[in-house]
């Protein structure tokens, strides 16, 4: 009875999410900052409402879903926040720096990983708490607790380099005590943000407790809690495949702002003003720049290019059949109010010239442009 009566509940709220996220094309003054879709009913990522008991965790998503379980846990959002013992980056390597006058450490001892920093004097110490992604394609930046607090380390590994070196916003400043050399100190809610976003149910029942979470990007993240979902279907009920949210339910621009939760979305970074070449980094932000964009036509979404249950499409090849599906020929789109214009150039390669990459500095790796434009070699980056 417990469970029917949860079903039906979380029915009434999965057709209220339906109703409230129907609405037209958008265009970016309609649009909601992440912060504003937390406050609406319905599930949306970060969203830490839910008790922890709401979550099934990722094994008995498999049970049903093997096929994808198995190609998700080889995905980069998979890895997105692992415990640092479990990190292959930090037990397959040796990792140090000197950055005069401090010398910078992170070994194993005794089950955990320690990240050290000394001035030749002293030496500071800590356990790490969190790796912060998986370091296949950029690389792994750590956090750590101390006094209650959580610090993003200064360093962090880059896969370019192999190695250790400023993690970005960082400055090349000298650090005047050990302390402010190991790290930034993380306000609550960035920290909060932090494990949101890499983790999965680090907070529940509006309370942080990461040491609950389960790590990664999991089925949950995206697809809300499906603790009563699976009761219900192991329990055979009628109507159990409809309590749990399908991101595909969105509207082509919701479903651009719900990768944005994470991702930062146009309104997400315009709000907080950020501005420069960082912001290339935050893709649905950058898409949503496109004139393209906000049409209603799903092609124009972050899910028509990224599969979030394989990992990153690496073949260019991939991508120009993504492009042409719209761009083969004048009338190959049915949106009469967009009609996609035929490429005059080529009929491959079609990132290269309308989805530049850039060197972000600090960050050894080539970024991707997500704001589909005509691009010229050698033009400033276009905030």
């Amino acid at each position: 009875m417990k469970v029917a009566c949860s079903a039906v509940l979380m029915v009434a709220l999965v057709v209220l999410s339906i109703i409230l996220s129907a609405q037209e094309p958008a265009t970016i003054d309609r649009q909601l900052s992440t912060e504003d879709r937390l406050r609406k009913p319905g599930w949306w990522p970060t969203k830490g409402a839910p008790s922890r008991d709401d979550y099934a965790g990722p094994a008995a998503c498999a049970q049903c879903h093997s096929a994808i379980a198995l190609t998700q846990k080889r995905s980069a959002m998979a890895s997105a926040g692992t415990h640092p013992a479990n990190s292959s980056i930090l037990l397959n390597h040796q990792l140090s720096l000197h950055l005069n006058p401090y010398r910078y450490k992170i070994t194993q001892s005794g089950g955990e990983i320690l990240y050290s920093v000394g001035d030749g004097t002293k030496t500071s110490s800590v356990p790490l708490a969190l790796a912060v992604g998986g370091g296949s394609r950029v690389g792994q930046t750590y956090l750590f607790e101390k006094n209650a607090t959580y610090f993003e380390s200064r360093l962090s590994y880059f896969s370019a380099i192999q190695g250790l070196d400023l993690t970005p916003g960082h400055t090349n400043a000298t650090p005047q005590s050990l302390e402010s050399a190991a790290g930034r100190p993380l306000s609550g809610a960035e920290a909060h943000r932090c494990f949101a976003c890499h983790t999965t149910a680090s907070t529940a029942n509006y309370t942080f407790a990461p040491q609950h979470l389960i790590p990664g990007v999991t089925c949950e993240s995206c697809h809300g809690p499906g603790a009563t979902h699976v009761a219900a279907m192991r329990a055979g009920i009628e109507g159990g495949e409809q309590l749990i949210f399908n991101p595909r339910r969105l509207t082509p621009s919701d479903s651009v702002d719900f990768c944005g939760a994470c991702h930062r979305t146009w309104w997400d970074v315009s709000s907080n003003k950020d501005i420069g070449i960082l912001n290339l980094r935050f893709a649905p932000y950058r898409l949503e720049k496109s004139r393209c964009w906000g049409k209603g036509d799903p092609r124009i979404t972050c899910v028509a290019c990224h599969d979030p249950h394989k990992p990153l499409a690496e073949d260019p090849a991939f991508y120009d059949q993504r492009c042409l599906a719209c761009h083969a020929s004048a009338t190959s789109n049915s949106n009469a109010d967009h009609m996609a214009a035929v490429c005059p150039v080529s009929k491959k390669d079609c990132v290269t010239c309308h989805m530049a990459k850039y060197d972000i500095p600090g960050m050894h790796y080539k970024f991707t442009d997500h704001w589909i434009r005509v691009t010229k070699a050698g033009e400033p980056y276009p905030d």
